[in-house]
């Protein structure tokens, strides 16, 4: 790999799904779900179009803890992680790919449901920042 390459995504955008918390068999904690960022703009007849992009997403441990705990359908939210490719076969043996983003921060911008409970800002995953001494180049 070449040690000048970044590999770093952000977006802001709507909760599609409840995040589906699951465990793996060594114990770590995984949550799935689904994020829609939207565009619009003026085509040239003036008319209004809009765009809807749907991003799978992937978080583990911590952040799989706090979304499955506190993110809901509809919430706003602001993302950083990385692209990740996944392929495998399915039950017919037909190769299958997709591309997700696993998540390293998450921030709610807003908060849906009412609550007592104290809600954390945000949540990173150890290592998902690093200094500018722990740079690879």
């Amino acid at each position: 790999m070449q040690r000048s390459s970044v590999n770093k995504v952000q977006l802001v955008g709507r909760i599609g799904n409840k995040p589906e918390g699951r465990f793996t068999p060594s114990g770590s904690s995984t949550a799935s779900f689904s994020l829609a960022t939207n565009e619009t703009w003026v085509n040239a007849d003036n008319q209004k179009q809009e765009h809807t992009e749907w991003h799978n997403l992937t978080a583990w441990n911590k952040s799989a803890d706090f979304v499955t705990k506190y993110i809901q359908k509809g919430q706003l939210v602001y993302i950083e992680g990385r692209l990740r490719t996944r392929s495998w076969k399915d039950k017919d043996d037909n190769p299958r790919k997709t591309t997700e983003i696993i998540c390293d921060t998450i921030t709610p911008l807003e908060w849906k449901g009412e609550s007592s409970e104290e809600k954390p800002t945000t949540v990173s995953e150890p290592g998902a920042e690093k200094g500018e001494e722990d740079l690879p180049f």
